[in-house]
């Protein structure tokens, strides 16, 4: 199977300007109603500009691990593209180690928490969650405040060193499930060009998308879903529900 650098290289190659992302916030507070559309260009160029800051900034590549503790999110998203560009891996929270447990001991960490950012051993990404988003008053000393940085870096992504297909590039929790970088993306029998409606864990979320993506797809995500979704995947033309039960 394809690496996550290869299916998104497939979707920009394939037809850059269609949308592949869409994400709807459904969750309570402050960015409850954004919708964001993200085509393959716009994608890849979030996934560069990480994938450069990751490189230049933060001393990321293969070998490195990037704790990601977000909620699942379009951010959460290309964070995880990014990571995987440069050769990383990318751990998870998983049922053997609460977020707290992983931010003591990790190379990097992406986060939206400005407590946990605090309480890291490593080094530290600050996420802001808002679309329009500048800057994050309250990102502990050293933190890469993300919304007031990123946008710096370049839109092309040199990558300076590969993975091994056997690599790890992903991990769930401390010693938990590992996934290698030639397994990550899902086989899935959906046929050409799914559009995918996915809401879960950010686990579950990142291999369905890759998965659509490898056969041309797109994705509609929902961060927390509540309710009667019919009439949002009706007009998103979804031609395939994982959102449910999940």
């Amino acid at each position: 199977m394809p690496t996550p650098a290869e299916v998104l290289a497939s979707i920009l190659r394939s037809d850059a300007t269609r949308p592949r992302l869409t994400f709807y916030d459904d969750a309570e507070g402050p960015t409850r109603g954004e919708r964001i559309e993200l085509s393959a260009k716009v994608l890849g160029n979030w996934v560069n500009k990480a994938g450069n800051a990751l490189q230049e900034e933060l001393d990321v590549g293969p070998g490195v691990e990037v704790t990601i503790v977000l909620p699942v999110h379009w951010r959460a998203v290309y964070w995880a593209l990014a990571s995987w560009s440069v050769g990383a891996t990318v751990v998870l929270p998983g049922p053997q180690a609460s977020a707290t447990e992983l931010a003591a001991r990790v190379d990097l960490l992406v986060t939206d928490d400005p407590q946990l950012a605090a309480r890291s051993a490593g080094r530290v990404v600050l996420v802001s969650l808002p679309m329009l988003a500048r800057s994050r008053p309250d990102s502990p000393p050293g933190a890469f405040d993300e919304a007031d940085q990123l946008a710096g870096y370049g839109d092309v992504l040199d990558v300076w060193d590969q993975a091994a297909g056997d690599a790890t590039a992903l991990r769930l929790g401390t010693g938990g499930e590992q996934t290698a970088y030639g397994d990550v993306v899902p086989r899935r029998d959906w046929g050409p060009g799914p559009r995918v409606s996915l809401a879960g864990s950010l686990e579950r979320v990142l291999r369905d998308a890759l998965a659509a993506w490898a056969l041309d797809g797109s994705v509609v995500i929902a961060r927390d879903p509540h309710g009667d979704q019919s009439a949002r995947l009706a007009a998103e033309a979804v031609t395939l529900d994982l959102s449910r039960g999940r």
